[in-house]
């Protein structure tokens, strides 16, 4: 059972409880097809977002190891970057980020406002970078010198996607089931944003238990089904071994990377269309970056009927305040 596999492994409490699962009834009217929204954008720290469950479990080993300093890394407008200072804030640890601008843009609202404005609240050390290519090798680095300083530095990975961050989506993929469950329908489909993998890998893992039969379908957001594909299987499978189970034999990824572009962190006609009808239709706020996209993959496959029978659940991962960085766009495309 992936549940007496997971209490194994010690994790801060920081959820009061599950988010919620909701049919979103006027969007599912206009639409003429049940959709449900499970409301990760509303875990309770920063404004909210899916980040959280995988800081549970790296933040409780960051403070078992005695750190005294997060490093992480991301764009300007980094989800994760702003949730991981916010805990740091909390845990009275520093933070040092290491921020890259992958769109290239000297737009003051992406360079200052939204989740960029927030780390100066939350008083993160920032570092600007050219590029985030080699990751791994820059963080690792950057702890190497905070070490020299006398800092002990504990590395928090781009997304918070290593396999024990991906432990907070197994978890939350067995809290998705139990809902499901509990709704007492068949659904046809979960869709999210798949980015940094560690979302989408642990939450397929964690439905795999008891609703494999039901596709969990990542919309890329930075790169396409070829090179997202072994991001996703792969750590799905470091995840697995580090809970000690087998993958699921019948265990398998599903893209959609039609709806990405241009690239990563700067939206499309179908982003911003999505953002505007959930805002209109539900009061629901989605981002331009990654919930937007995989909104409008959403509604695309719909259209296109590339879903089977019964109603489709969105997971909701949050960034809402990057919408304050992106203010041409609901104006017209940045």
């Amino acid at each position: 059972m992936l549940s007496q596999s997971l209490a194994c492994f010690p994790r801060l409490d920081l959820l009061s409880g599950p988010t919620a699962l909701h049919k979103l009834e006027r969007l599912s009217q206009w639409v003429g097809r049940d959709i449900y929204v499970k409301r990760d954008d509303t875990t309770p720290l920063a404004l909210g977002g899916n980040k959280l469950r995988k800081l549970e479990y790296l933040a409780a080993d960051a403070l078992a190891q005695g750190a005294d300093t997060l490093l992480t890394a991301g764009a300007i407008q980094s989800n994760h970057v702003r949730q991981t200072a916010a805990l740091a804030a909390q845990l009275g640890l520093g933070c040092v980020a290491l921020l890259e601008n992958p769109i290239g843009t000297q737009d003051s609202s992406y360079l200052s406002n939204g989740n960029r404005l927030l780390l100066e609240l939350f008083g993160t050390q920032v570092e600007r970078v050219d590029n985030l290519d080699n990751a791994d090798a820059q963080l690792a680095a950057v702890a190497t010198r905070l070490s020299n300083e006398g800092k002990r530095p504990y590395v928090v990975p781009i997304g918070g996607s290593n396999a024990l961050g991906a432990l907070g989506y197994v978890r939350a993929g067995l809290e998705l089931a139990e809902q499901m469950t509990a709704t007492g329908l068949n659904f046809a489909a979960v869709i999210l944003a798949s980015g940094s993998a560690g979302t989408h890998s642990g939450l397929a893992l964690g439905l795999s238990e008891s609703q494999g039969q039901v596709p969990v379908i990542g919309v890329t957001v930075s790169r396409p089904e070829s090179t997202q594909r072994p991001k996703v299987e792969t750590l799905a499978k470091h995840t697995a071994d580090l809970l000690g189970v087998p993958l699921p034999s019948d265990f398998s990824v599903t893209l959609w990377d039609e709806y990405y572009g241009p690239r990563y962190g700067e939206p499309n006609a179908g982003t911003v269309s999505a953002v505007r009808l959930l805002a209109s239709r539900e009061g629901l706020l989605l981002d331009p970056v990654y919930t937007g996209k995989a909104m409008a993959g959403l509604l695309d496959g719909i259209e296109r009927q590339r879903l089977g029978q019964g109603p489709v659940i969105f997971l909701h991962t949050g960034g809402a305040p990057a919408l304050f960085a992106y203010p041409n766009a609901w104006n017209g495309l940045t």
